[in-house]
C-alpha cells in the first residue's frame, strides 16, 4: 500500500476546503439585494417617523417597521443559491461558489478541450514508427521513454505506461524541459531528445521529409493523436496515440447546442484533420485547432469580447490559463490534473461529461428561482406597506405577512434542492 497525497493534499481535505469557499463567495445578485437592503432600512424609519408625525399613531408606525424588514429580499439569493450547491452536490459536481453558479445561468457559449474532456484521455500507444533504418522501434520507444518520463502530458503519461507495461527500464533523464503545448527536450547520456509536435521541431531547425509528412498524415486522418521524436537535431520516428471518445460525448453536446440553446466550440492543440476526425463524431462545428495554452486564452477572450458569456470546460494543465480567463469554468474532477481543478470553478468529481447539461439547467432554473423570489418579496413587502400607511395592518398581521413573504422564499429555494432533473442527466449511451 502506497500513500499518494496526505494532509492538505488529500482529495477529501480539498473537498471540504471548497465547499467552505462556496459559503464565502457571494453571487452578484446576492451583492445587489444587501445593497438595496441597506438603503431600506433608512427609507423604513423615514416613513414610519413620517407616518407617526401625520398620524400620532405608534400603532401604525410600528407596523411600517415590522413589515418594510426585507428579510425576504435578503433571503432570496442565498437560500436558492445553497439549495442548488446542495442539489448539485448530490448529483456529483461540486460548485465553489454562488457566483460561478449564477454566471453559469448566464453562459451562452461552452468551449472544450478534447483529451481528458470529450474523450476518456486514457491514450494507448498504437504505433510506432521509425524513420531512422539503423533505430529500432524498441530503441525509438526507449528514447522517447526517457524523454517523456517527468512529463504531466497525458501523452507523455500514456507513453511511460506502455513502456513500463511492456518490461522496458524507464531512465530518467540528465536534464529535462517541458514547453506547454509544444513539447519536451531531454539530455541522457550527452544525448539530446525532443519529443513534441512538427511546430516544435521547427523551431529547433528540424523538418519532416515528405515520407515522413506521408506517415503522420495517415495517423492523423485516423483520429490518432502524434508526437515526433527526434535524437540529436534529427527526426528518428513517431508515436502514435489511440483516444476514445466518452460514451455520452454527443447526446451531451446535441443537449447543450439543441435543448439548452448553447453555442459550443472545440479548442485542442491536437493537427486539425485529428481535431476535425472527432468534432465530427460528436457534431461540434466550431473548430479551433492546434493550439497553444495562451491561444485558448485569445479565444476565450475573442468570444468574451463578441458578447458572449463563455464557460471552459478542460482538465489539464494547458488548460489552466483558459479556465481562468473564461467567465465561469468546469473541470474534470476525477482524471483532471490538480492545477486544473484549482483553476476551475465547478468541478465535476466523477468525470461524468453527462451532468453539463444537467448543470447548465439546474443554474438557469436556479437564477428563475432568485428572480422571482426577488420579484414576489418586493411585491409582498409594497402591498404591505401601503397597508401598513392607510392602518389597514397591525403589527401582529403585518408581522405574519412579512413571515409569509420569507417562508415563500424558502419554499421556493427548497424547490430546487428536489426539482426533477432527469431528463438532463443522460444515462450511459453510446454514441455511434
Amino acid at each position: 500500500m502506497k500513500a499518494t497525497k496526505v494532509g492538505k493534499d488529500s482529495s477529501l481535505e480539498k473537498l471540504i476546503r471548497m465547499v467552505e469557499e462556496a459559503d464565502k463567495k457571494q453571487a452578484p445578485t446576492q451583492r445587489i439585494a444587501d445593497k438595496w437592503a441597506t438603503w431600506l432600512v433608512p427609507i423604513a424609519l423615514a416613513i414610519a417617523v413620517g407616518a407617526y408625525i401625520f398620524t400620532w399613531n405608534i400603532e401604525r408606525a410600528v407596523t411600517i417597521l415590522v413589515v418594510f424588514c426585507p428579510c425576504a429580499l435578503i433571503l432570496a439569493t442565498p437560500t436558492a443559491i445553497m439549495a442548488a450547491i446542495g442539489q448539485a452536490t448530490k448529483q456529483g459536481v461540486l460548485i465553489k461558489s454562488g457566483q460561478a453558479l449564477e454566471i453559469m445561468g448566464k453562459v451562452d457559449c461552452i468551449t472544450f478541450d478534447k483529451t481528458g474532456t470529450l474523450t476518456y484521455g486514457n491514450l494507448k500507444v498504437s504505433d510506432i514508427i521509425s524513420f531512422d533504418k539503423n533505430i529500432s522501434q524498441n530503441e525509438l520507444l526507449q528514447y522517447v521513454t526517457i524523454s517523456e518520463v517527468k512529463s504531466e502530458h497525458p501523452i507523455g503519461k500514456a507513453i511511460v505506461e506502455y513502456a513500463k507495461d511492456e518490461g522496458y527500464n524507464v531512465n530518467d533523464p540528465d536534464e529535462f524541459v517541458m514547453i506547454p503545448g509544444k513539447g519536451v527536450k531531454a539530455t541522457y547520456k550527452q544525448n539530446t531528445i525532443y519529443s513534441g509536435t512538427v511546430n516544435f521541431m521547427k523551431e529547433n531547425n528540424m523538418q519532416p521529409t515528405g515520407y515522413e509528412n506521408e506517415r503522420l498524415d495517415k495517423l492523423r486522418q485516423e483520429g490518432k493523436v502524434s508526437i515526433i521524436v527526434a535524437l540529436n537535431d534529427k527526426i528518428i520516428g513517431t508515436i502514435g496515440l489511440s483516444d476514445v471518445l466518452r460514451e455520452n460525448s454527443r447526446s451531451v453536446v446535441s443537449s447543450l447546442q439543441e435543448d439548452l440553446n448553447t453555442t459550443v466550440e472545440l479548442l485542442t492543440g491536437d493537427n486539425h484533420k485529428a481535431a476535425n476526425y472527432f468534432a465530427r463524431k460528436i457534431g461540434i462545428k466550431n473548430i479551433h485547432s492546434e493550439l497553444l495554452p495562451e491561444n485558448k486564452v485569445e479565444i476565450v477572450e475573442e468570444l468574451k469580447n463578441n458578447g458572449k458569456t463563455v464557460c471552459m470546460v478542460g482538465d489539464g494543465v494547458n488548460d489552466a490559463p483558459a479556465l481562468k480567463t473564461a467567465d465561469v469554468s468546469v473541470a474534470m474532477g476525477g482524471m483532471g490534473s490538480d492545477i486544473a481543478i484549482e483553476a476551475a470553478d465547478i468541478a465535476l468529481l466523477g468525470d461524468d461529461i453527462e451532468k453539463l447539461p444537467y448543470l447548465k439547467k439546474l443554474s438557469n432554473s436556479t437564477l428563475f428561482i432568485i428572480h422571482l423570489s426577488i420579484t414576489l418579496s418586493m411585491m409582498i413587502n409594497a402591498v404591505a406597506i401601503t397597508c401598513s400607511v392607510l392602518g389597514l395592518l397591525n403589527p401582529i398581521t403585518g408581522a405574519l405577512v412579512h413571515n409569509i413573504g420569507s417562508c415563500l422564499v424558502v419554499l421556493l429555494a427548497a424547490s430546487l434542492y428536489n426539482m426533477d432533473f432527469s431528463n438532463y442527466i443522460k444515462k450511459s449511451q453510446k454514441d455511434t
